[in-house]
């Protein structure tokens, strides 16, 4: 499918998203907590199931045949330690619930439903709840829109001037998530459609500007990584474990630049 100007793709998966998180907020007010726990865990799971098949990547013929046989998943282990350790010193993952906590409470003070009850001792628990809620809606969804290789692909096909196919099908698959998604967490899933406006739109206009010239290996590599990443999400919306994901984000920029480096020392 053609694109009438570079960006298209996004614009429409921006929409989904809006759409499905509205959907969902109407819903959602209608489900009981098993019925929403239970959501949950169904999302994890698939969640897991889009990981695995990102992290496949690290098997592609291109990126083997960039860095040498055995050397991807060294390649992806390096990137994440590395990326990890630098996300840890930037505390990236407190930096973001910090923003996501300023985020909620600008939407809580719109909605006067949030705020029921006097204040006091009593209300804190409830609005702790209401942030770890927000943050988890926004920053779960937010990776699993943002990481993954119809991301990558489709935005870097928009911007190549390839058609917008990839993207068209992944809004469609994220109206449907995001529907979910906010029917167990809440408003914090439409502010996800900001962070995917800004990575896709950030890979669209590198795209246009790189041409053809993104290596497959490269894209592989990231979309390898990303997969793990989303298996850490998948965890932490199984309850099994709570991974610093957000501390681990850095680990997507590191990934091609090892993979540069690889290559270029052998």
């Amino acid at each position: 499918m053609e694109a009438a100007f570079p960006g298209l793709g996004t614009v429409i998966n921006v929409v989904a998203v809006i759409l499905g998180a509205l959907a969902g907020l109407a819903l959602g007010n209608r489900l009981s907590d098993h019925v929403r726990s239970v959501v949950t865990d169904a999302l994890g799971l698939v969640t897991l199931l889009v990981a695995a098949l990102s992290a496949y990547e690290v098997t592609s013929p291109a990126l083997v045949e960039a860095v040498g046989t055995g050397v991807p998943v060294l390649v992806v282990l390096g990137s994440l330690l590395i990326g990890g350790i630098a996300g840890s010193l930037l505390r990236i993952e407190h930096r973001l619930a910090s923003v996501a906590g300023v985020i909620q409470a600008y939407a809580a003070r719109s909605r006067p439903s949030d705020q029921v009850g006097a204040p006091g001792a009593g209300a804190r628990p409830e609005h702790d709840s209401a942030r770890e809620r927000f943050i988890e809606g926004w920053l779960t969804t937010s990776l699993l829109f943002c990481v993954g290789p119809l991301t990558i692909l489709g935005s870097l096909n928009d911007g190549l001037g390839r058609g917008i196919d990839q993207l068209v099908l992944k809004s469609t698959l994220d109206l449907f998530a995001a529907m979910a998604f906010a029917a167990s967490f809440g408003i914090g899933v439409l502010f996800s459609a900001v962070s995917v406006a800004v990575v896709q739109g950030s890979l669209t206009v590198v795209g246009v500007a790189l041409g053809s010239v993104v290596p497959e290996a490269h894209i592989a590599a990231l979309t390898s990584v990303g997969g793990l990443l989303l298996v850490g999400i998948g965890l932490r919306l199984l309850r099994v474990r709570e991974i610093p994901v957000g501390d681990l984000l850095p680990a997507l920029v590191v990934a091609p630049l090892l993979v540069s480096l690889v290559s270029w020392l052998t």
